[in-house]
């Protein structure tokens, strides 16, 4: 913990130590030690990622899931930023942001003055050329490990997809029992791996907001699906339910807009990330005034870094040279419920309540539960 924030566990109890800690589990080993997570010996797992379920959120809201808050819970932590895009691609590469490059839910194309949305991508980016790396599915599929995702079938060709999940047998399952059924069948082989997605809580909480009843409903609607699902698996598979991220709600009065603030555009070429965690991206030379600006203006409601300080830091984890121009020249990482907004260019991420990607403690730490 440090300033407020909780730093990333890579190596140790990050999601994207999860699918290598099941690899060594299976009797497939990635590498040697890759991870210092370790899980019981299994011939399947079952990784359910719930997106949107902090381990925080978890603990304050445990009526509301009874299955998930009795089993014992291994708190891990999300890379950073903690945001969809870059998680999922951790957890099916086993790599931090810094090397498989998506970092963030936008990032700057180096040499040009393009967003890439890591999320929606674009047709002009190859995601193979964009994170080149094999992934852990890919490997585990190679030492003969069944390798599956089963998620929704817009996403079977998605860049995300591509370039995180690549080397898994993808299922197409668009409500809860499609799920469940392609979970059952793809965990009736052994050895194997199979990977389940839910986006709902993220989506919900992004419309209503943490705590509201909606996103209570869509909690225990995923407690019974998970409980169900562990009841319906052999016992020679075990099933470990995790989360990319966890949410904070930012109220309209907690929301800094550069659009009101101008400012804050001095010196700013691009603006990415999210409202979170922004990268910003720096006209030659202007670096150390867009930085005085923005920690004079936000003071103690975020806090401004230099793209050098945070690779010191180690937020990113190793950060591959074709990386590097992808971060902002600045960083903005904020603190409690602070968002910073602009309401001309991203007017409809200032339509949500709930959001996420900074480094405090509710969007940082994860649960990492083993049944």
């Amino acid at each position: 913990m440090t300033e407020g924030f909780l730093e990333p566990a890579y190596g140790s109890r990050s999601l994207g130590d999860v699918v290598p800690a099941v690899a060594a589990a299976l009797g497939s080993p990635l590498g040697p030690a890759p991870t210092a997570l370790s899980l019981p010996e299994a011939g399947g797992y079952v990784v359910f990622l719930v997106d949107g379920l902090g381990q925080r959120l978890l603990e304050r809201y445990a009526h509301a899931a009874p299955y998930l808050s009795e089993i014992a819970t291994t708190p891990g932590t999300a890379g950073v930023p903690s945001t969809t895009a870059t998680s999922l691609t951790s957890l099916g590469t086993g790599l931090t942001p810094g090397q498989h490059g998506l970092v963030g839910f936008m990032a700057r194309v180096p040499g040009t003055d393009k967003l890439l949305n890591h999320l929606f991508w674009d047709q002009d980016v190859d995601p193979v050329e964009w994170q080149p790396h094999s992934t852990a599915f890919d490997r585990l599929a190679a030492a003969g490990v069944h390798v599956t995702a089963v998620n929704r079938r817009a996403f079977a060709d998605s860049g995300l997809t591509r370039s995180g999940h690549r080397g898994a047998e993808f299922v197409g399952a668009d409500d809860a029992s499609e799920r469940l059924t392609g979970v059952l069948a793809a965990a009736g082989r052994s050895p194997s791996l199979t990977y389940v997605y839910d986006g709902d809580l993220d989506h919900t909480g992004h419309k209503h907001g943490v705590a509201s009843t909606e996103w209570l409903q869509e909690l225990s609607a995923i407690d019974e699906a998970a409980e169900r699902m562990r009841e319906s698996l052999p016992d020679s598979v075990r099933l470990v339910v995790v989360a990319d991220h966890g949410m904070v709600d930012s109220p309209q009065e907690s929301r800094v807009d550069v659009d009101e603030d101008l400012e804050l555009r001095n010196g700013v070429l691009l603006m990415g990330g999210e409202a979170r965690f922004r990268h910003l991206y720096c006209r030659p030379g202007a670096v150390p005034d867009v930085m005085h600006t923005w920690q004079d203006l936000l003071g103690d409601r975020a806090r401004v870094l230099s793209r050098d300080d945070v690779i010191e830091r180690g937020w990113f984890g190793p950060v591959e040279s074709r990386v590097r121009a992808r971060l902002g020249d600045v960083m903005v990482a904020c603190h409690g419920d602070t968002a910073v907004v602009s309401t001309r260019d991203f007017a409809y991420e200032n339509t949500l309540v709930g959001l996420h990607g900074s480094l405090t403690p509710d969007e940082m730490s994860i649960p990492i539960i083993i049944d």
